[in-house]
């Protein structure tokens, strides 16, 4: 059996943005400029540049990717500011 993984749960609020790095990626900006990189596949309800929202996310310290912006996050819920 494999091993359980932890994930870390938190609540952001933020700015969805396009970040134009390496093969480009989304994320969500918090008002204190912290990012946090969107896993994908994500709702695409959510990935409009510069949507307002709060989201529910597990912080996915095992996935790394090319962009390295931030905590890749998992969107487990959201709402639309």
């Amino acid at each position: 059996m494999g091993k359980q993984q932890n994930y870390m749960n938190i609540q952001i609020v933020g700015t969805v943005e396009y970040i134009d790095i390496g093969t480009g990626t989304w994320a969500i900006v918090t008002d204190t400029d912290e990012q946090y990189e969107i896993l994908q596949p994500a709702p695409e309800s959510i990935l409009k540049e510069g949507l307002k929202l709060q989201v529910t996310a597990k912080i996915r310290d095992d996935v790394m990717s090319m962009a390295m912006i931030g905590d890749v996050i998992e969107i487990e819920d959201f709402q639309i500011s």
